[in-house]
């Protein structure tokens, strides 16, 4: 009876000294597949919830900066927002190409959260509450995006996004090129960028801050511009030449 006993008391403390079992996920192929939509989801809410922090945004001309002190918070919070949605931009495109899990939801979402971010940042910055005044009756444009250039941005990616439809309706293949993909970088950076300056720095008419801003804008413009042309040319190569038949045969 006790060799049972000491037997049945050994059992027991095995059984409590037995390390636990580690955590192992079944399937890791379900990261894979859903952790690219899901940054996709976090860049959408984060583009939301920048457009809206910034349209609601009323600042006060940092003329006189021992009146109204800098940094300006708000700006400051949609800046780092801003640059928080574009790094996921760069990680979900990597991921989903790497683990060659691209969905439906990611095709559609990925350039749609790409371009609320973008379109939203350029018509915010244009809007009036980035127009002070700097007295007699004049204002000061502080962003320097102008409202014709958030048109220009908004109709690029207006006749690109057409033409993609257009060809991969006809089972063409339209992905991005370099251009586009510079010009998103670009964008990316200046927007943060002008946003930042304009939250730290006096911003009046002659300030440093005021002449960087003015160039970088009008930099990223002109290269919004250019970089449609490539796909412009693209799209009409690719329609004049005839579409070859699902099997493959000449018609």
């Amino acid at each position: 009876m006790s060799t049972l006993a000491d037997q049945s008391d050994v059992e027991k403390r095995g059984a409590i000294a037995a390390p636990p079992t580690p955590l192992v996920i079944s399937d890791p192929g379900v990261v894979r597949r859903h952790l690219p939509n899901a940054l996709t989801l976090v860049r959408v809410v984060l583009a939301v919830a920048f457009v809206v922090i910034l349209s609601r945004w009323r600042g006060t001309p940092h003329l006189k900066p021992e009146v109204h002190p800098l940094p300006d918070w708000n700006l400051i919070a949609a800046g780092l927002m801003f640059v928080v949605a574009a790094v996921t931009d760069a990680f979900d495109g990597h991921l989903s190409r790497k683990w060659r899990v691209t969905s439906q939801f990611g095709r559609i979402m990925d350039p749609f959260a790409d371009k609320v971010l973008v379109i939203g940042a350029f018509v915010c910055l244009a809007g009036p509450a980035f127009t002070w005044p700097v007295g007699a009756g004049q204002t000061l444009q502080v962003s320097a995006v102008q409202p014709w250039m958030a048109i220009v941005v908004l109709a690029r990616e207006l006749l690109v996004t057409s033409l993609r439809g257009l060809i991969e309706s006809q089972g063409g293949n339209f992905a991005a090129n370099w251009a586009g993909k510079a010009k998103m970088i670009l964008q990316s950076v200046a927007v943060p960028t002008i946003i930042g300056l304009i939250a730290l720095f006096e911003t009046g008419p002659g300030a440093p801050a005021r002449t960087l801003i003015q160039w970088l804008v009008w930099f990223t413009i002109a290269a919004t511009i250019v970089s449609g042309i490539p796909y412009v040319f693209r799209a009409m190569a690719q329609l004049r030449t005839p579409a070859r038949p699902a099997n493959g045969s000449a018609p």
